[in-house]
């Protein structure tokens, strides 16, 4: 596996689990607003990974898969 396919699998999952966090603070926004905060808080780490690789990857094989 070259490594281009490992960054596309890693952003791959990262998206996943951004989108997981975000919909987890959405979810608890209405009972616990602590741990929406922190889900939050979480998903805005994961957004920059995500941007970090974006950078690193180029936007032409983003887009292309």
């Amino acid at each position: 596996m070259h490594n281009s396919e490992k960054l596309l699998r890693k952003r791959f999952k990262l998206n996943q689990e951004y989108l997981r966090l975000i919909e987890d603070a959405y979810n608890l926004r209405q009972t616990d607003h602590a741990l929406s905060d922190f889900s939050e808080f979480k998903a805005t780490k994961v957004l920059n990974q995500l941007n970090k690789l974006k950078f690193i990857i180029g936007d032409s094989k983003i887009q292309a898969n």
